[in-house]
């Protein structure tokens, strides 16, 4: 998702950082109300993601420090863990050998330039162990 609204419902939206607290082309974890880990990306272009924080494959909460680059010219975050790549706007994984999959999130910033993510907007992701 991209710094613009794309969320077809107004969800429960949390603030979670300023827009200036995260670097671009690196991650950082924020943890919702409900107690669901997010990792948040700000790319090069202005672009914003937000991606479950759990590695699908190890189930260790690590996605936040993740590599991020692209894969033939599509975004990703690469898996600190495994070196999977996981494409950032939706959460499939690049790499043929797994199914894996993170849950998206809708990201937006509000005019005060604060963060704000939403609950998991794809419903398909993968049990931990199962990528």
């Amino acid at each position: 998702m991209t710094s613009l609204d794309t969320t077809p419902l107004d969800l429960a939206w949390t603030p979670v950082c300023v827009l200036a607290d995260l670097p671009p082309e690196q991650g950082r974890a924020a943890l919702l109300p409900d107690g669901t880990a997010v990792a948040l990306f700000r790319l090069h272009d202005g672009g914003l993601h937000a991606l479950g924080n759990l590695d699908p494959v190890s189930g260790a909460p690590v996605m936040c420090h993740g590599i991020v680059g692209d894969r033939g010219g599509v975004p990703v975050v690469t898996s600190p863990l495994g070196k999977e790549p996981f494409e950032l706007a939706t959460g499939r994984c690049l790499d043929g050998t797994t199914e894996a999959r993170l849950p998206v999130h809708g990201v937006r910033v509000t005019g005060d330039g604060v963060i704000e993510v939403s609950p998991a907007g794809n419903a398909v992701e993968t049990p931990v162990g199962a990528g």
